[in-house]
């Protein structure tokens, strides 16, 4: 008989790289109490209902590889761990954040396991994995479960908490071509790469686009006036004070006109084809409400089009498209507007629609156009008749390849008048394949902090790879974000050898930023003191603009409660794996638990960097093939075996031979000396561990440091910190890391 609940007893975080994967993830530490001794197929119909609730379980290849693959374990008998795993990845792709990795391991504890999911959203995914429990305990003991009503706060949890639509693209196109990303804030706001190399977006607006000229865009009236200035073509009007005023304007105009609020947002307010005193006043009242001047100006015959610029190229370009509903002689506007239109499955309020909901509630230029028409909302139109519902703001269908390139260069202008590097310009035509002085077109708006999904999800044509456009603007070819990062893990010596290392690169010129067990410093400044070997302090070097190159002591304990700060580094050292050293009260209570924690400093070096390894230590030795990029071993004994077999490959080595500091390629021996003691900055000091000397050096070579800097660093190394942080101009002034 099953006598207890599932208990989710720990949930973390890890932000980033750990012993599972590269990603974030969740890790649960779950106890399924006696289910330990009930796999699944012994609870009759647990199978049937979780498939009944799931079917997209199906989807799911587990270990066995193929579809079907985790359905196959369930009806063949699996532990309730495990089905948490796969019900918490179902949850997530179910509420909208896509996910796919996932694993359970039983701990040395009778029914205690580790349950691990790919996160993109740490309280969404912990949402699910609770709703999944919850969901898994109505399975096994055959109990109703409400999963409309959890799937829909789910979804509304992630719609809250994930990146909008047009930021995120903006990340995947980033991670496509492997520029590290940092979310800022809660909202929209992510840093692309990291220190110096950084970028900022939010949205569709970047670290370039100019405040004044996104003040620019807003102001509709001073943007004509730029505009029309270049010789760019755009609508005569003017900012009116009341309807006598516009009704005035629109006289002096000439009828036609449009009658919109000075900075219109999605269309709203605006009312378009004028003819009559009546209907410029009512249109007046109605731009009035959204709370900003009123413009006034020419009406121009065509379609709406929207043109995305970025750095002076056209991205992509969406048309639009009248909305009307045709009447059957019984049914009013309104119930026409709810069958005809808002049944669309391409409408919806949420932003994963490329056409909004049309509410007659909710838009007043709406009522005012049917008004036009001699229609109300509760009016039943002739069978036939066909009535205009919505006129603008529909710019959802893709014309990016039938753009004139006269059409192009004219809105690249407008953009470069205005002073954006990314901006949707609003144009007229009636056919954008034509100039616009052939068709009598004109640029209407200029507009900063484009939507993008009109163009990622365009209600008909080719979706364009508007994110992509955005990074590479961003980010020239031959730039990739990145700074140098040296990551230093192990059981011992870590936070020396990340000092030294620092030392080696502030003497070859660039600013670094360091977060060690000693403190964290920027430059020659140490501005926290205490244990900084940790996820927070190396996040706040890699998001300082300052920083040339980062240098991170990661912990054992940190990567396993919290995951690398960074996704990869330029360098990972490794210093050395003792087998005494365990994790118990996480559960990594055996040398195969440490190897799997530390390798996952070598695990993330670039394929064009280095992985610095110690050579007398075998389980360190062996995560040489782990590395992506190259293995330079260090090592006290120049003849171990591993150095002389590694040598014989052609690899690097830096090894101390009869007391020197020695670094070998292949044959290729050259000596540096007698290895530096420390002795300069401080006569007193003890000598430093020599191991230790090794694997600095070794990290200073694999990034380039000259070879009488790296003798020079470390014969003027302090090993002593500064006693208190710089917090005053007053403080002693600092030590150089």
């Amino acid at each position: 008989m099953i006598k207890d609940d599932i208990k989710i007893i720990e949930a973390r975080y890890l932000c980033g790289p750990n012993m599972w994967t590269y990603r974030p993830v969740i890790e649960a530490v779950v106890d399924i109490g006696n289910l330990e001794d009930f796999p699944s197929n012994k609870i009759p119909g647990l199978y049937e209902r979780l498939v009944a609730w799931l079917p997209g379980l199906v989807e799911h290849r587990c270990g066995v590889g193929a579809r079907g693959g985790f359905l196959e374990r369930l009806r063949e008998g699996t532990w309730s761990a495990h089905i948490l795993e796969h019900i918490t990845i179902e949850l997530q792709n179910l509420s909208g954040m896509q996910s796919g990795f996932g694993k359970a391991r039983q701990t040395s504890t009778t029914g205690v396991y580790k349950v691990v999911v790919r996160s993109r959203q740490k309280d969404v995914s912990i949402a699910c994995m609770q709703a999944g429990r919850d969901l898994l305990m109505a399975a096994i003991k055959d109990q109703p479960f409400d999963l409309d009503a959890t799937l829909v706060h789910l979804r509304d949890l992630a719609d809250r908490l994930m990146l909008g639509p047009s930021t995120a693209c903006i990340v995947d196109a980033a991670a496509d071509r492997r520029i590290p990303f940092i979310r800022l804030t809660a909202g929209n706001l992510v840093q692309l790469g990291y220190g110096a190399s950084q970028r900022r977006i939010w949205t569709a607006e970047t670290d370039q686009t100019s405040a004044i000229a996104e003040s620019i865009s807003s102001d509709k009236d001073l943007t004509k006036q730029l505009l029309k200035s270049c010789g760019v073509p755009v609508p005569s009007g003017c900012i009116v004070e009341s309807a006598e005023d516009a009704w005035s304007a629109a006289e002096d105009l000439g009828l036609p006109v449009v009658v919109k609020p000075s900075d219109a947002n999605h269309a709203r307010g605006v009312s378009l084809e004028l003819t009559t005193r009546e209907q410029v006043e009512a249109a007046f009242a109605v731009a009035e409400d959204e709370g900003s001047d009123v413009i006034v100006e020419q009406f121009i015959r065509g379609s709406e089009h929207r043109l995305l610029v970025v750095g002076g190229r056209v991205a992509a370009a969406s048309r639009g498209e009248i909305v009307c509903v045709v009447g059957d002689g019984t049914s009013t506007v309104r119930q026409l507007i709810d069958t005809q239109i808002n049944t669309d499955p391409r409408r919806g309020r949420s932003e994963e629609f490329p056409l909004d909901l049309v509410l007659l509630e909710e838009d007043a230029s709406i009522r005012l156009e049917l008004e036009r028409q001699g229609y109300q909302a509760e009016s039943i139109p002739p069978a036939g008749a066909r009535v205009t519902v919505q006129r603008t703001g529909v710019v959802a269908f893709d014309c990016t390849d039938e753009v004139h390139p006269s059409v192009a260069a004219a809105a690249c202008l407008a953009a470069r008048v205005v002073g954006l590097d990314i901006a949707g310009i609003d144009l007229v035509t009636e056919n954008v394949a034509r100039p616009l002085q052939e068709t009598g077109g004109a640029i209407v708006e200029v507009n900063a902090g484009p939507g993008l999904l009109m163009h990622l999800k365009p209600a008909t044509g080719q979706p364009r790879p508007v994110g992509r456009a955005i990074v590479d603007h961003l980010f020239p070819p031959s730039a990739s974000g990145r700074v140098p990062v040296v990551g230093v893990t192990g059981t011992r010596g870590t936070t020396l050898v990340t000092r030294l290392v620092g030392r080696l690169l502030y003497l070859s010129g660039k600013h670094i930023s360091m977060a060690c067990g000693d403190g964290m410093f920027m430059h020659r400044r140490r501005v926290y003191s205490g244990n900084c070997a940790n996820w927070e302090s190396a996040h706040k070097t890699l998001v300082n603009r300052s920083t040339e190159a980062a240098i991170i002591e990661n912990g054992p304990r940190s990567i396993a409660t919290e995951g690398l700060a960074y996704d990869r580094c330029q360098v990972g050292i490794v210093t050395e794996l003792d087998p005494d050293h365990t994790l118990p009260d996480l559960y990594l209570d055996t040398p195969e638990h440490m190897y799997n924690l530390l390798r996952t400093q070598v695990d993330v070096v670039l394929d064009g960097g280095a992985a610095i390894l110690n050579a007398q230590d075998g389980r360190v030795a062996e995560m040489a093939g782990l590395c992506d990029g190259e293995v330079i071993f260090f090592s006290l004994d120049g003849s171990h075996p591993v150095i002389v077999e590694h040598l014989e490959k052609g690899g690097r080595a830096v090894i101390m031979k009869d007391g020197r500091l020695i670094f070998a390629r292949g044959k290729d021996m050259q000596d540096l000396g007698p290895l530096p003691n420390a002795r300069r900055a401080r006569p007193d000091a003890e000598p430093l561990p020599p191991q230790d000397v090794l694997a600095a050096a070794a990290a200073a070579w694999a990034l380039g440091v000259q070879d009488d800097l790296i003798g020079a660093g470390i014969e003027t190394f302090d090993p002593n910190p500064v006693k208190k942080p710089w917090a005053r101009k007053h403080d002693a002034v600092a030590q150089p890391a």
